[in-house]
């Protein structure tokens, strides 16, 4: 039982099927480009969110000196530190 196809019909069918190995390499460059667009803005993510946990880290670690500076209670333990704190350390050594 062989029957004829309309020649219309095979045609618009190879059409169809030419556009779409037409049409591939373009749709692959495309999803190549929305990738690397997609990573390009997930590093730049990550380097907004290191930027803050070191500015974050920063402020804890001048939050802890000054918590510290304040807790010198007694005047000649501030100055011992000033003095520490300028190079003059032999001076306090001789004086204890």
């Amino acid at each position: 039982m062989d029957s004829k196809v309309n020649d219309q019909i095979t045609d618009s069918v190879t059409q169809a099927n030419v556009k779409v190995v037409g049409d591939a390499p373009a749709i692959a460059m495309g999803n190549l480009y929305q990738s690397l667009a997609h990573s390009t803005g997930i590093l730049f993510q990550n380097a907004v969110n290191a930027q803050n946990q070191q500015n974050i880290l920063a402020q804890a670690a001048a939050n802890q000196g000054i918590m510290q500076i304040y807790s010198l209670d007694i005047v000649s333990e501030a100055i011992a530190v000033s003095k520490i704190l300028n190079g003059n350390v032999a001076m306090i050594i001789k004086k204890d």
